[in-house]
């Protein structure tokens, strides 16, 4: 800077403390709005002439600033640089063939936001929280009631099966051909329709849910509408759309389970006597669903073509195979018992099992591409099936725990009215409210076009474990009941098919461990992903973007995650209002840690971090439950914001972010690393306990909620809605539905009775004693002692348990599960 101006330089009267402040104020500043870096080159500069610099610091910063704005030079002179040595270091992991097809498949959607440290709330509250057509409402309301009530589950189990008129049902009503066009003859129904079915099937009877769910899921159906040639899908669809032909998918092995990659089965191509391209098949598959009733096989093989008849190689790798039932070579006739829950599910075989090389789905074009095919669907399917049925099941759970916690009486009063009851309850409330909310949104994504892998992982998991755990309190409330099996006990097969759902489409350890970060540190990471696959290929462009970038994208996730925790993310502006403003704020501040603390994982542990699974589930969950929160908050938010509904909204929000604060304490308690570790499992731990983002939900919100639940009306009927509801009281639903409207009534006439002892116009004693008295004494009327009596009968027909007869009992026992018909 040129000397001998008149005036000194306008920060050399300050101290050197308060100039430091100044300084750190205004980098914070431009890193929290993440300022480009011509703003800091300015920023810099007007600094150095506060300061009055001299000429040669001048001449080092202009350098330094041409250097690195001019993005070409930047390129030659550092960039190249960089490449080279990060090459030879091996510092960023490498990906792959296998992981590459994975990371690629599908799009990255709301967890983008979330992952970025800085979400968007504009966007994420413009998302879908989609409504059902009304074709999709008459159907709920119409074919699916009618399947509905045409099954007993405690038939079910006794059958071992559902019944032949089910099933038949199942094909005329259209149900196995959800998701197919109405060109080929299918419903065409929105992924929030397909949904919505499988939730209220479910609701009345897994057996029936998973029967329905497999055809719409990962199979023939949706490969051949995606990936299919145009004769194979003129000619499978229409068939599988009216159900004369039954599909199954066969992916896994006795080696291959959660490892697709493993599988061993394999499709040799050969020249068939007339010229013409065959595949010789053979296949040892368990655990596939419908396999002993399909009619047709979708099989994920290992494809060799020996000859190169397809022209796609010697090896081209996963291929995913048509193969009809009735092919020699195809051996079925045994059954899985998976935990007594009776739905078709088997092991099955093929031995040299030929078929025309144009059952290869999507023809040779797509031999070998199986791995993406697999990894794309599943994409979609893995967030609609399986949390529809645990957010049913959540549902069913809170209903049936918040009648039965008023209807049953201990010590005089019922068991729902102590704390330690609706504790549990208030748990079971609020995972209800946030799953729905979860898979309402999850689908408006999905119906938008969306494909996202991490999402989808997300709501699988996190829905099947939240139902596990609601109905693990469900049958805590309801005692006896719960564990007393038969016709009258509503609870016990959700609570034995619970560990079902756990393990299927991706078992849950490693959907938590390897999945939802492991995948998501690269796929959802601004620049991660670009560097890696930049310095892969070579790309001198593509990485000095990418890395600077990246640095750019530390700084602004430092600045923002502490100054958002040092205000408890009041700085954040959502555009929201009231509980929603509250609670996106914290949603932004831990987005913004989540970010900063991912950044100082890869950077401590580097390509050794998808090893350390102990931390990315740690990272997966901090960032499943920032997904599921905002998925809540959409709830409310699209819902008109309901001030009855804030109690519900309380708790879910508050678990949310209970369990995103224990996360990231996990983390900080665990990072071990050279240098910097100790700082983390110190002063930043120190400050995360000592500043937490949530302490969980408070005991006055969590009663309300349990209190909810055990008022029936319309907002118990709108929270706990999709369920198959029986009002007949021979079923036990109803039965146990009409003692508690009963029940609640009485209690009003009781509590009278009650007042008028305290007040002596009655003797001291029970209530349900001193009915003949209160009537005569004016406290209540004829018809109310009547239905005071009603309320009782019903009440102790509701807790009745089944019992059965000792020779019927033993002699079903002799059979065995696997046996009994």
């Amino acid at each position: 800077m040129p000397q001998g101006t008149d005036h000194l330089p306008f920060l050399s009267g300050l101290p050197w403390g308060w100039t430091l402040l100044l300084a750190l104020a205004a980098a914070f500043a431009l890193g929290f709005v993440g300022a480009p870096l011509w703003a800091w080159t300015a920023a810099a500069a007007v600094f150095l002439a506060g300061l009055g610099a001299p000429s040669w610091l001048w001449v080092v910063f202009l350098v330094l600033a041409v250097i690195f704005n001019l993005k070409p030079l930047r390129r030659v002179v550092v960039t190249r640089q960089l490449m080279a040595l990060l090459r030879r270091l091996g510092i960023l992991p490498s990906i792959s063939a296998t992981e590459r097809e994975a990371l690629e498949a599908g799009t990255v959607w709301a967890e983008g936001e979330l992952f970025s440290g800085h979400p968007d709330w504009a966007r994420l509250m413009r998302e879908s929280y989609p409504e059902l057509s009304e074709e999709e409402k008459a159907f709920l309301e119409g074919p699916v009631e009618e399947l509905c009530a045409m099954t007993d589950d405690w038939e079910v189990y006794q059958r071992r099966d559902l019944p032949p008129e089910v099933w038949q049902a199942l094909k005329d009503k259209g149900v196995f051909g959800m998701i197919i066009k109405k060109k080929w003859g299918g419903l065409e129904f929105s992924a929030a329709g397909v949904s919505a079915v499988i939730a209220k099937l479910s609701s009345r009877s897994a057996p029936l849910g998973i029967t329905a769910m497999l055809p719409n899921s990962l199979g023939p159906a949706e490969l051949i509408m995606h990936y299919g040639t145009p004769a194979q899908q003129d000619y499978w669809l229409p068939r599988l759309a009216t159900g004369e032909e039954i599909p199954c998918f066969a992916l896994t092995e006795p080696h291959a389970g959660s490892d697709a990659g493993g599988i061993r089965s394999t499709a040799e191509v050969f020249r068939g006597e007339d010229g013409e391209p065959m595949l010789r098949l053979n296949w040892e598959k368990r655990y596939i669903t419908l396999a002993s009733r399909a009619t047709v096989f979708g099989l994920a093989v290992k494809l060799r073509d020996p000859e190169n008849l397809l022209g796609r190689g010697t090896n081209p790798g996963i291929t995913c195979v048509l193969c009809e039932a009735h092919r020699e070579g195809v051996e079925r006739g045994e059954q899985h018992d998976p935990l007594g829950v009776p739905f078709v599910n088997c092991p099955f075989r093929g031995k040299d099992v030929v078929v025309p090389a144009d059952h290869i789905i999507g023809g040779a074009a797509w031999a070998g591409r199986g791995w993406r095919m697999l990894m794309e669907t599943l994409a979609a399917g893995r967030g609609i099936m399986l949390p529809a049925q645990a957010t049913a099941g959540t549902k069913a759970a809170a209903r049936v725990a918040g009648a039965y916690s008023i209807v049953r009486k201990q010590f005089g009063l019922p068991v729902g009215r102590f704390e330690g009851v609706q504790e549990p309850l208030a748990r079971i409330g609020g995972s209800a409210y946030l799953l729905e909310a979860a898979r309402r949104y999850t689908c408006g994504g999905l119906d938008g076009g969306a494909k996202p892998a991490v999402v989808s992982a997300i709501a699988k998991y996190n829905s099947t474990e939240l139902f596990r755990k609601a109905i693990n309190d469900a049958m805590d409330v309801v005692g006896g009941a719960g564990i007393s099996r038969g016709p009258r006990n509503l609870l016990a097969h959700a609570y034995w098919g619970a560990p079902i759902s756990i393990t299927v489409e991706g078992a849950n350890i490693l959907t938590r461990t390897l999945m939802i970060y492991g995948q998501g540190a690269l796929r959802c990471h601004p620049w991660a992903y670009r560097e890696i696959k930049a310095l892969a290929e070579g790309d001198l462009a593509g990485f000095d973007r990418a890395f600077w970038g990246h640095i750019g994208y530390i700084v602004h996730c430092k600045c923002r995650a502490l100054l958002l925790s040092a205000t408890r993310g009041r700085l954040e502006r959502t555009g929201l209002t009231g509980w929603s403003r509250f609670y996106a704020q914290k949603i932004s501040w831990a987005s913004a840690c989540f970010a900063f603390l991912s950044e100082t994982a890869m950077a401590m542990y580097g390509g050794d971090l998808k090893r350390q699974e102990a931390i990315t589930g740690r990272f997966s969950d901090a960032l499943s439950w920032m997904y599921l929160g905002t998925a809540t908050i959409r709830r409310f938010e699209a819902e008109g914001r309901r001030e009855e509904d804030l109690p519900f909204f309380r708790q879910a929000m508050d678990t949310a972010l209970l369990q995103i604060q224990e996360a990231f304490c996990g983390l900080l308690r665990n990072f071990h690393a050279p240098w910097v570790g100790w700082l983390f499992r110190g002063p930043v731990q120190w400050w995360a306990y000592a500043n937490p983002i949530s302490r969980g939900p408070k005991d006055r919100n969590s009663l309300r909620v349990a209190r909810l639940l055990q008022r029936p009306g319309e907002q118990r009927d709108r929270i706990l809605d999709g369920l198959y509801l029986p009002q007949d009281p021979a079923e036990a639903f109803g039965r146990l539905e009409q003692a508690f409207a009963l029940a609640v009534q009485a209690e009003e006439v009781l509590g009278r009775i009650k007042r008028a002892v305290r007040e002596r116009r009655l003797p001291k004693g029970k209530p349900l004693d001193l009915l003949e008295q209160a009537r005569e004494a004016g406290v209540v009327t004829a018809e109310e002692c009547e239905l005071v009596a009603r309320a009782e009968a019903a009440r102790n027909d509701a807790i009745q348990v089944d019992s059965f007869d000792d020779r019927a009992y033993y002699a079903a026992s002799t059979r065995g599960h696997a046996g009994e018909n």
